[in-house]
């Protein structure tokens, strides 16, 4: 209903700065739409479910879903303090050896163990987090945030997108599927979901697209494709981008460094994404992903499969006859 009313209706999390900013972070399972989004200096709209409307966003839920496995509770400690608040359910993870789960403190529970399913969750309420925005709904963003979480490790750990890429990257809805989070999932598989939210989107995806376009040229958002994924090679060989890097890069797109007057990228000759050359807070030396690869001839191979997955993608969806230009 949301669409025809002119009106966004979007798979993302958003929150809103000290400086009264809004910000929207698409993504799919696994991105960090729920970590990115629970900042002790934001406050938080919603995690899953947003509104973009002519008033600013809105929350669409009155909760939060947060994966488990591994939680590292000091990088993540506002999720982390949800685990034992009332209204939570918690979903795949065993009872402690020799003790019933009515005897467990939440905290107790061992968040490393995946003999269910790699797919441990939680669900709770808004409330426990301690910084909601007040009615939960803030102003229109001024930055909107494309999350994936590429396992081939190929993908540079933040890329500046114009308006055009905008819209390529968010009818693609890129990341990848790990071993474990589903079913037959045995190694790292591309997916693409339009929108990052295919499953909940009951309009085509041209619908959304053309409502994001507009609603970013009417209010001047800028836009990023972050990558909480891995460096340094693939999944099994590479390592996860770090959460305080990766809170970096947030923090200085939130802020307009990366899209400062006088910065300075390089331009991936792949992928052709705009590359910031650097960043407050983060080594340098991992911006470009191909300096992370020891085996660079290894890496120009896995880019190129990457970019080829998207192309195919792109052609199977006909997404050029929507008038979005094949930027890749």
């Amino acid at each position: 209903m949301l669409p025809e009313q002119g009106h966004m209706s979007m798979h993302c999390s958003a929150n809103v700065g000290r400086r009264g900013d809004g910000a929207i972070l698409f993504g799919l399972s696994g991105t960090g739409k729920t970590t990115l989004s629970a900042d002790p200096d934001r406050l938080l709209v919603g995690d899953d479910e947003t509104a973009w409307t002519d008033s600013g966003i809105s929350n669409l839920e009155d909760g939060c879903y947060a994966k488990l496995i591994d939680l590292d509770k000091e990088a993540e400690p506002i999720i982390a303090a949800a685990l034992s608040m009332p209204g939570t359910l918690v979903e795949n993870v065993p009872a402690l050896p020799g003790k019933a789960l009515e005897d467990t403190d939440p905290q107790e529970l061992d968040l490393h163990d995946r003999s269910r399913t790699e797919n441990t969750r939680f669900s709770y309420p808004l409330t426990c987090n301690p910084n909601v925005a007040e009615g939960a709904r803030g102003p229109h963003p001024e930055t909107i945030v494309l999350l994936t979480a590429d396992a081939f490790g190929v993908l540079p750990p933040v890329s500046v997108l114009d308006e055009r890429e905008v819209m390529y990257h968010f009818v693609m809805g890129f990341t990848a599927k790990l071993a474990g989070t589903e079913v037959g999932i045995t190694e790292p598989k591309a997916a693409f979901s339009a929108c990052f939210g295919a499953p909940f989107m009951p309009h085509h995806p041209s619908v959304y697209a053309k409502g994001l376009a507009e609603k970013m040229a009417k209010h001047d958002a800028r836009c990023i494709l972050l990558n909480t994924g891995w460096g340094g090679g693939p999944y099994g060989v590479g390592k996860r981008i770090s959460i305080k890097d990766t809170r970096a890069l947030l923090n200085a797109a939130l802020a307009g460094d990366l899209h400062a007057e006088g910065a300075e990228y390089d331009v991936h000759p792949v992928f052709n994404l705009k590359m910031p050359r650097s960043c407050p807070g983060v080594d340098s030396s991992i911006l470009n992903p191909r300096n992370s690869w020891k085996d660079k001839d290894a890496y120009d191979t896995a880019a190129i499969k990457l970019r080829d997955m998207f192309r195919d993608h792109f052609a199977e969806k006909g997404f050029d006859a929507l008038g979005v230009e094949p930027v890749m």
